[in-house]
Protein backbone atom coordinates (compact mmCIF):
# COMPACT_ATOMS: atom_id res chain seq x y z
CA UNK A 1 0.00 0.00 0.00
CA UNK A 2 3.12 1.79 0.44
CA UNK A 3 3.86 2.04 -2.95
CA UNK A 4 0.59 2.75 -3.98
CA UNK A 5 0.16 5.94 -2.09
CA UNK A 6 3.52 6.99 -3.41
CA UNK A 7 2.39 6.70 -6.73
CA UNK A 8 -0.81 8.18 -6.11
CA UNK A 9 1.91 11.42 -4.86
CA UNK A 10 4.05 11.19 -7.91
CA UNK A 11 0.51 11.48 -10.26
CA UNK A 12 -0.90 14.60 -7.78
CA UNK A 13 2.48 16.52 -8.41
CA UNK A 14 2.55 15.95 -12.26
CA UNK A 15 -1.03 16.75 -12.55
CA UNK A 16 -0.24 20.13 -10.37
CA UNK A 17 2.77 20.60 -12.80
CA UNK A 18 0.97 19.98 -15.77
CA UNK A 19 2.76 17.32 -16.94
CA UNK A 20 0.27 14.93 -19.16
CA UNK A 21 2.30 12.72 -20.19
CA UNK A 22 4.13 11.59 -16.99
CA UNK A 23 0.28 11.40 -15.33
CA UNK A 24 -0.77 9.72 -18.43
CA UNK A 25 2.96 7.01 -17.68
CA UNK A 26 1.81 6.71 -14.01
CA UNK A 27 -1.47 5.38 -14.74
CA UNK A 28 -0.60 4.01 -17.37
CA UNK A 29 2.43 1.97 -16.52
CA UNK A 30 2.03 1.84 -12.42
CA UNK A 31 -1.51 2.39 -10.81
CA UNK A 32 -3.40 -0.24 -12.81
CA UNK A 33 -0.92 -2.29 -11.75
CA UNK A 34 -1.18 -1.57 -8.04
CA UNK A 35 -4.76 -1.73 -7.95
CA UNK A 36 -5.11 -5.25 -9.40
CA UNK A 37 -2.48 -7.15 -7.08
CA UNK A 38 -3.83 -5.14 -3.79
CA UNK A 39 -7.59 -7.12 -4.82
CA UNK A 40 -6.08 -10.03 -5.38
CA UNK A 41 -3.84 -10.16 -2.06
CA UNK A 42 -7.33 -8.87 -0.76
CA UNK A 43 -9.05 -11.89 -2.16
CA UNK A 44 -6.24 -14.36 -0.51
CA UNK A 45 -6.58 -12.60 2.74
CA UNK A 46 -10.59 -13.60 2.41
CA UNK A 47 -9.86 -16.66 1.23
CA UNK A 48 -7.12 -17.71 4.30
CA UNK A 49 -9.53 -16.50 6.77
CA UNK A 50 -12.62 -18.50 5.40
CA UNK A 51 -10.10 -22.12 4.89
CA UNK A 52 -8.97 -21.56 8.47
CA UNK A 53 -6.01 -23.64 9.48
CA UNK A 54 -4.95 -27.20 8.85
CA UNK A 55 -5.99 -28.53 5.64
CA UNK A 56 -7.77 -25.38 4.62
CA UNK A 57 -3.81 -23.53 4.56
CA UNK A 58 -2.57 -26.12 2.85
CA UNK A 59 -5.40 -26.16 -0.13
CA UNK A 60 -4.73 -22.57 -0.30
CA UNK A 61 -1.21 -23.31 -0.30
CA UNK A 62 -1.71 -26.36 -3.58
CA UNK A 63 -3.93 -23.60 -5.35
CA UNK A 64 -1.18 -20.95 -5.16
CA UNK A 65 1.13 -23.18 -6.53
CA UNK A 66 -1.13 -24.56 -9.66
CA UNK A 67 -1.68 -20.51 -10.47
CA UNK A 68 2.24 -20.24 -10.55
CA UNK A 69 2.67 -23.45 -13.18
Amino acid sequence: KLVNEKLHNLHSVASRCNDPQLTDFVESEFLEEQVEAIKKISEYVAQLRRVGKGHGVWHFDQKLLEEEA
